[in-house]
């Protein structure tokens, strides 16, 4: 059948899987629950019935601000067959955020998942005229839960149903399905209107990289409220993918292992973090053992794709497998075919070691306004390169303007920001070409980004400085958990490093180095010393002007619970600015306005 809007996925479904008794599952308390393919259709018509009895019509809108769980797709599902519009959202976001959202959206009711989010959004809810309730997934005792919405129809579904296929007729692909809004580094999010046809047209053409099929597991973890995630639950749907939900963010490792699971999607932070750990464990071994872990990595960091290598490292990374390699896939359940990476730039020594770990981590790159892959590596040679974000996706055009921004052109393409036609004439020209803000080149058919337009900045001789490239290459160390480079209309490259406290922990501990906290640890004489000679070494990789030429450490871990890191685990620079304003004046001896600074850290931590 020809698939148009995103709930043709589920008439794909009732034919193709319909044999799935896991189609769908998640790990509550410790343990797995499954819905089979006729489980989620049903709950699908259930929620669809129970909205038209209820009185929801084509247009109406409805927030859930959920952790990823099979009732997501049943009311995502559900509002869609009578083009109800979906408007998902982070449960990690500032109450001023929520306001903003909920209010902005003009939606009707609100689902959220647990206790803790209905206690947050509840005062909010009962302040914003429009919206009549708030429903929870889990019970949560006081309030409304959502299999209310499935009661509403109880006894009425062989007069409801025609209804509902009655106005599936009328849903047209070209119609508005969801509004995403973008986290945003800085200012208030925009909210996206996306079609059925861009997710649709998103979620087929990536599906030819796709190396599974109805066979086999995927594990489910980063936010269906985010674009990417969400496409990707189509995506599965459409290749009949089983899709596992971990329990929680800390469960993930024991998930993967539980369920034997072949795939999943990631960030480059998540990535980072595995890799430490291994390296960690790398460190504790003893004697040889030790020595042909770290023979291992370091070979591993030097992978080429197709053999390039040449024929002795190929049959060197043969023995690494064996002796030290098939440890870390056996770590990740032995099972793993392919990780997905995205939502910002994949170092290329990750994807290295892990390839030569037979683990294939490809990147791809796109946006909520191209809902959201512009393109993508394959798993084969030669539709993979290191270090780019692969190949424009069938059916859209990328090109690069003059001064170096990617523009796009395809079905992806959003339909506008919602309630702000100004904004979107400012990013989609007259031609129809979407401005990404990115900066990024072709090499041999690849697109490689080399940062954001935005954050590009000219230092006082009026050279431009690309801060994420500096950025990627300063994570590379063990060292640097987080770091944001300056230096605007200055003399120099500077930067501000929030440690790995973990590595650094460990650094003291075998030095006997004492300190009553992390304020103090990043302080001390050693430890500065032990930067500067890690900085003296990465700057031999950098130009003149891109070299770090002063830093300074701050003494806390960045996070979005902290405001200085977007949902998507990007650097909020305007927050970092403010919050470490009396660095920067150690640094560059000038100030920020007080007032400006006040605003800008108490609208964060909310």
């Amino acid at each position: 059948m020809e698939i148009k809007r995103t709930f043709d996925f589920l008439e794909n479904y009732k034919t193709s899987y319909a044999s799935h008794t896991d189609a769908l599952a998640v790990k509550r308390n410790r343990k797995w629950e499954h819905f089979s393919s006729a489980d989620y259709l049903q709950k699908v018509n259930e929620v669809s019935c129970g909205l038209v009895a209820m009185g929801f019509q084509k247009g109406d809108k409805i927030a859930t601000i959920t952790n990823n769980r099979p009732e997501w797709n049943f009311v995502d599902m559900g509002m869609a067959q009578i083009g109800v519009i979906h408007v998902p959202v982070y449960p990690t976001i500032s109450q001023e955020e929520y306001v903003h959202i909920l209010s902005h959206s003009e939606v009707k009711i609100v689902i959220v998942s647990d206790k803790i989010l209905y206690k947050k959004i509840k005062p909010i809810a009962d302040e914003i005229e429009k919206i009549e309730m708030v429903y929870t997934f889990d019970e949560v005792e006081g309030a409304t839960n959502w299999e209310e919405i499935l009661k509403a129809c109880q006894g009425k579904m062989d007069v409801l149903l025609p209804i509902v296929e009655k106005i599936k007729e009328g849903v047209e692909e070209s119609d508005i399905v969801s509004i995403i809004y973008t986290s945003g580094t800085t200012g208030l999010s925009k909210g996206v209107m996306l079609s059925h046809r861009n997710f649709v047209h998103n979620a087929i053409s990536t599906s030819v990289v796709q190396p599974l099929d109805h066979r086999h597991k995927f594990l489910s973890f980063l936010p269906l409220s985010h674009v990417y995630e969400r496409m990707m639950n189509y995506h599965l749907q459409y290749k009949g993918i089983r899709i596992y939900y971990a329990e929680n963010m800390g469960t993930i490792v024991d998930d993967i292992k539980q369920i034997n699971a072949e795939g999943l999607n990631t960030v480059p932070r998540l990535l980072e973090k595995i890799f430490d750990k291994i390296i960690a464990k790398g460190k504790d071994l003893k004697g040889v053992k030790k020595s042909i872990f770290f023979w291992a990595v370091n070979l591993g960091l030097r992978y080429e794709l197709n053999g390039a290598n040449g024929w002795l490292y190929e049959k060197q990374l043969k023995l690494a497998r064996k002796l030290v390699f098939s440890k870390w896939k056996d770590a990740l359940g032995g099972k793993v075919q392919i990780i997905v990476s995205g939502g910002s730039a994949l170092q290329p020594r990750l994807a290295r070691v892990f390839w030569a770990a037979d683990i294939k981590v490809i990147e791809g790159y796109g946006l909520t306004e191209t809902s959201p892959v512009i393109s993508v590596n394959y798993t084969y040679w030669p539709r993979i390169r290191f270090g780019t974000v692969g190949l424009p996706i069938d059916g859209v055009k990328v090109q690069i303007a003059e001064d170096g921004e990617i523009l796009y052109k395809g079905p992806g393409l959003m339909m506008g920001y919602y309630k702000d036609p100004k904004t979107t004439a400012e990013v989609i020209d007259e031609e129809g070409w979407f401005h990404t803000g990115d900066v990024g080149v072709f090499e041999d058919g690849f697109l490689k980004i080399t940062d954001r337009k935005k954050e590009i900045f000219k230092n006082s001789a009026g050279k431009y400085i690309a801060p994420q490239v500096i950025e990627n290459k300063l994570k590379e160390s063990f060292l640097i958990e987080q770091a944001m480079v300056v230096g605007e209309n200055e003399k120099i490259a500077a930067a501000l490093i929030s440690p790995n406290f973990s590595y650094l922990h460990d650094w003291c501990s075998h030095r006997k180095i004492t300190y009553r906290d992390n304020l103090e640890l990043v302080k001390l004489p050693q430890i500065i010393e032990l930067y500067e000679n890690e900085l003296t070494e990465i700057n031999t990789k950098l130009s003149p002007i891109e070299q770090i030429k002063k830093f300074r450490l701050v003494c806390e871990d960045w996070s979005t619970a902290g405001g200085e890191l977007s949902p998507t685990l990007k650097l909020r620079r305007k927050f970092l600015y403010a919050k470490y304003n009396h660095l920067l004046e150690d640094i560059y001896s000038r100030s920020v306005d007080q007032e400006t600074l006040d605003e800008v850290l108490n609208k964060a931590k909310k």
